[in-house]
């Protein structure tokens, strides 16, 4: 209901002053920028075991550590950002990570604030296009949006003016449309060299950070999971939850532990 009055706040604002088109986006979801973190509040209590039958979980989602300890992230160099292909933890958690925004179903942004599951989105400016105040609502209700370049190049190869500029420029669009700049960064089909390195750190980059695909292995604590959302996000996600407690895990937040 607060997310509501304040995009109703935001509409009437630029009508008495005329100024509609002085934000940088289209959607009035996207104009809260900074009032995204405002707009999350944690309730007193969590999902109500109806509410994760509802989506298919017979079971709650274990809680995971509220305060855990953040491995030290050190690059293989000074000046290049750290790269991460797994989390460092003893928990027994994983991590929910989406690629590029091209799948931007309503029925997602539901699951996630009912459950209040902790998800990372990696976005690509050119695969979102003018579907940001999607990514904006995800945020309102908890998920973070990181970097994933501007065009989706593979970066690998490229000089570091190239690579620079879709690393830069995505942090910059996402600054801008968000009033954050994103901390962590996954590079286009996972491929990277040391310029990569070098140019994520310049851009501000925490760290560099790679994924794999939930197939037939066993989940291992502090795996960070990506490329499940085929063919429908949502029910991908569900089936993934079912596996993830099947195993004896629980999802926690990527930026809790980088």
């Amino acid at each position: 209901m607060r997310a509501r009055a304040l995009v109703a706040g935001a509409l009437t604002a630029a009508l008495l002053t005329g100024c509609t088109g002085c934000a940088q986006s289209v959607d009035p979801i996207e104009r809260l920028g900074k009032k995204a973190a405002e707009v999350r509040r944690s309730r007193p209590n969590g999902p109500t075991p109806a509410t994760y039958r509802h989506w298919g979980l017979p079971t709650p989602l274990a809680a995971p550590p509220q305060q855990p300890a953040r491995p030290a992230l050190r690059g293989a160099a000074p000046g290049l950002a750290p790269v991460v292909d797994r989390v460092p933890t003893r928990d027994k958690v994983v991590f929910l990570t989406y690629d590029d925004g091209a799948e931007r179903d309503p029925r997602f942004v539901d699951m996630v604030r009912e459950l209040r599951l902790p998800v990372s989105m990696f976005l690509t400016d050119s695969v979102v296009g003018p579907g940001y105040g999607h990514f904006a609502q995800l945020r309102t209700v908890g998920a973070s949006v990181q970097n994933h370049t501007l065009h989706h190049a593979s970066l690998r190869g490229l000089p570091y003016a190239g690579q620079r500029a879709e690393i830069c420029g995505q942090q910059e669009k996402l600054k801008a449309r968000f009033g954050v700049r994103p901390r962590l960064f996954r590079p286009p089909y996972g491929t990277y060299d040391t310029t990569t390195l070098h140019a994520a750190a310049d851009c501000g980059v925490a760290a560099v950070v790679l994924g794999r695909e939930p197939d037939a292995h066993r989940l291992r604590p502090g795996d960070i999971l990506s490329g499940f959302e085929e063919p429908n996000l949502t029910e991908a996600t569900v089936r993934l939850l079912r596996r993830i407690q099947a195993e004896g895990f629980t999802p926690a937040r990527l930026e809790n532990y980088l």
